[in-house]
């Protein structure tokens, strides 16, 4: 029996195939324009015998494939993180266009969530507007704001407004490196506010594709005070979390969100 599970999100698309236990295959794909045309791409290069999805496209996807089930962002996150590292109490998402900070029980069940997925600021979409704005590769990015010895505090965490501050400020000379760890502290600092609404315990796990930035993985551990896990592959946590639900369900103690019509 071969587990499948499809993380269908804003900025991309992640595929996680079990057999008999073990990840047999694991792909990231960037979402598009089409959505549906990357997931039958990834989809048709692999073989499973169920699926489940997650993700902004979920209920989009269960409408072509029928077959599938589909649960929430949350629940296959916490599934995921909890199978990566079983001693998990907390996890921070980050991903694209929202983030996530959720409490788990003992059990690695849900007890409590905070969610942001209504402004950009926060989650990897920021971070991508600001690196652009200082004409910087996403490692480029990351390098420039460890070297920084200080950063430079914006003024806005909307995006758009926070874009227009960086132009500035490079054309009044102040420098790209101070800049870019200035962008990092914020997303540090919006990360922190999230988790006031959620019990942070350790294990702390991060995951989403941010978690791949190591300038963050250090910011957000001094802001929460705790040190933080990265799973060996953190954007595709979700997508195991689904490729687990499906297969042994009896072990997450979660049941499938069926679609509203």
């Amino acid at each position: 029996m071969r587990q499948a599970g499809i993380d269908i999100g804003s900025r991309a698309i992640k595929l996680v195939v079990r057999d008999r236990g073990v990840v047999v295959h694991r792909t990231v794909a960037d979402t598009g324009s089409d959505p549906l045309a990357v997931c039958r791409r990834l989809l048709d290069a692999t073989a499973f015998d169920t699926i489940t999805a997650t993700g902004y496209g979920r209920h989009l996807f269960q409408e072509h494939w029928p077959e599938a089930s589909v649960i929430s962002e949350i629940k296959a996150v916490a599934i995921g993180a909890v199978a990566a590292i079983p001693q998990c109490r907390t996890v921070i998402d980050i991903g694209g266009q929202d983030s996530k900070a959720i409490a788990l029980d003992g059990n690695g069940r849900v007890k409590k969530f905070a969610m942001n997925d209504r402004c950009a600021a926060g989650t990897g979409q920021f971070l991508e507007m600001m690196a652009t704005s200082l004409a910087y590769t996403r490692e480029e990015f990351i390098t420039a704001a460890t070297q920084a010895e200080e950063g430079r505090k914006l003024s806005s965490l909307c995006s758009v407004f926070a874009q227009t501050e960086v132009v500035s400020l490079i054309a009044r000379g102040t420098s790209k490196e101070t800049i870019a760890l200035g962008v990092h502290q914020a997303i540090a600092s919006r990360t922190l506010a999230l988790t006031r609404g959620v019990p942070v315990t350790p294990s702390v796990v991060f995951t989403g594709g941010a978690a791949h930035n190591s300038c963050l993985v250090t910011l957000i551990e001094d802001a929460v005070k705790h040190p933080l896990h990265v799973p060996d592959s953190p954007q595709t946590v979700a997508a195991l979390g689904c490729a687990l639900f499906r297969g042994n369900p009896e072990e997450t103690g979660h049941t499938p969100e069926r679609k509203v019509t």
